[in-house]
């Protein structure tokens, strides 16, 4: 029999071990099943379809509440994923060089990465989450501090503000050759880390040490300052019209606005032409603002975004918008308005959509909010904790003996540390590492704490308590944490395969 052949005994087990686990869980759906029919309910997956009927405060793609609890769902996924990125990216860079900081032969600078090490990797991250929010909502000011001809504070370079609110950046808009400059730009950095992985071959392989700091620079820079000077001082330049409603032309930008006591433009999404007239009308509100105080004029200065040109026109014909920006050819179509204006619109590949106070906050640009700050800062200052560690006990774990005969060769400290013993060391540093990204991800979802709608406050929260299909969100959430789980360790372990000691 097969139980007492010893060449199939285990097989047999196995296959049985498999059945009855299949018996088990085949018998746990078939009880569910009938407990829902008992309560009259059933597995659905119509809701989805269904519209969500709630906001999402940080949202990478368009969403509004009328859309559905499937994209409501997409928008958490991408939150999640954002958050994730960005703390696995900055655990990486902290826990390095803390765990190389640690191991300082500078008695001052080894204690304080120690005390950070301890510090954070002993008290729960939700704290640390809730620290960091409260500290951004007390010490930053609010956006009426920005506000009035002297305000208590300034945008950084014009296009930057911290706010108790947020951050407030400039959002990049395609002009051009736009995805062409950002295809360029991403090849440049690729070719970055292929030089640099040849120079240090070559180096191992020959001997000769090629310099890595200049090259790298030109072959990051020049491909795309290439691109950006062809589409910029040539075949992008095209004219703009900026057009006012039927009867108000003949005069300057400036004294149509300051007759209207304010502007409100149709801003075409991703539409350098409309970024461009927007630039031109912040201008003008700042350039009134900073006069004498008898003669400034708080201009209003508000912008309607739609999706499309055609929707551009249909709006400022039904008096919606009273400023419109359209190249110079398709303006004699349009009856219900007259060209104010023409602007040169340089073609650059990118231009920058800045954001500007309007009424009680700040407007366009991409608004960062203090919750995913808080949350990216908290999970990275934790996760960087634990993988110092990670990193030291890699770098002790190499003999030091490598290092003296890296010393002996003439080579410097920091040599030796990138091409001697780091290289070693990330065979054993690399598996604890992944486990540590792992719970980043997993402890994303205390973002509710602090109110970023990643896709445990969206699928796991409003969605569930709105629809009362708990079977099937959970079920959803936690295949999507399966999955993004599986695929950080898939990605991982191909890196750990590539740098693992091969045998001859």
């Amino acid at each position: 029999m097969l139980l007492n052949d010893t060449r199939y005994r285990s097989y047999t087990f196995q296959v049985i071990a498999l059945f009855l686990l299949i018996l088990f869980m085949a018998f746990l759906g078939w009880n569910l099943v009938r407990n829902l029919a008992d309560l009259g309910q059933d597995i659905s997956f119509a809701f989805l379809g269904e519209p969500a009927g709630y906001d999402i405060n940080q949202r990478p793609i368009p969403y509004n509440n009328q859309d559905s609890h499937l994209r409501a769902a997409f928008v958490g996924v991408l939150n999640t994923l954002i958050v994730a990125f960005l703390g696995c990216v900055t655990a990486t860079i902290l826990g390095t060089i803390a765990g190389v900081l640690r191991l300082s032969n500078n008695w001052l600078v080894a204690k304080l990465m120690a005390a950070y090490v301890e510090a954070f990797r002993n008290v729960p991250v939700l704290i640390w989450i809730l620290i960091i929010f409260f500290i951004m909502t007390a010490a930053l000011p609010a956006p009426s501090a920005f506000r009035g001809a002297d305000p208590d504070q300034t945008m950084l370079f014009g296009a930057m503000a911290a706010t108790n609110r947020g951050v407030y950046v400039p959002e990049p808009v395609l002009g051009p050759g736009g995805w062409l400059f950002v295809a360029v730009f991403l090849a440049s950095v690729a070719g970055v880390f292929a030089y640099r992985r040849f120079a240090t071959k070559l180096l191992y392989d020959t001997g000769r040490d090629l310099p890595r700091g200049w090259p790298s620079l030109a072959i990051l820079v020049v491909p795309s300052l290439v691109v950006w000077l062809l589409f910029s001082l040539t075949a992008g330049s095209a004219q703009n019209a900026l057009l006012v409603p039927e009867g108000a032309g003949g005069q300057t930008l400036e004294d149509y606005v300051m007759a209207e006591g304010g502007a409100t433009l149709c801003l075409v999404d991703g539409a350098s032409s409309s970024t461009v007239a927007k630039t031109a009308l912040l201008r003008l509100q700042a350039a009134a603002r900073s006069g004498p105080v008898d003669d400034r004029v708080n201009l209003n200065i508000r912008t309607n975004r739609v999706e499309s040109r055609a929707a551009a026109v249909a709006a400022f014909e039904e008096g919606q918008c009273n400023l419109l920006a359209v190249p110079q050819e398709a303006a004699a179509n349009i009856a219900a308005g007259a060209t104010l204006e023409t602007q040169l619109r340089e073609g650059r590949p990118i231009e920058w959509d800045k954001p500007y106070l309007s009424g009680f906050n700040f407007s366009d640009g991409v608004q960062v909010r203090g919750s995913l700050i808080a949350l990216w800062f908290a999970l990275a200052i934790y996760t960087g904790a634990f993988i110092a560690e990670n990193v030291r006990a890699g770098i002790q774990a190499i003999p030091r003996g490598q290092t003296e005969a890296a010393a002996s060769l003439g080579l410097r400290p920091g040599r030796i540390m990138n091409l001697v013993i780091l290289p070693q060391a990330l065979r054993i540093i690399i598996p604890p590492v992944i486990s540590q990204y792992l719970n980043l991800t997993k402890n994303s979802s205390l973002a509710i704490a602090v109110g970023y709608m990643d896709v445990t406050g969206t699928l796991g929260g409003i969605t569930l308590n709105q629809t009362g299909r708990a079977i099937e969100s959970i079920l959803m959430l936690m295949l999507f944490y399966l999955i993004i789980s599986l695929s950080i360790s898939a990605v991982m372990n191909v890196f750990n395969n590539a740098v693992r000691l091969k045998e001859r």
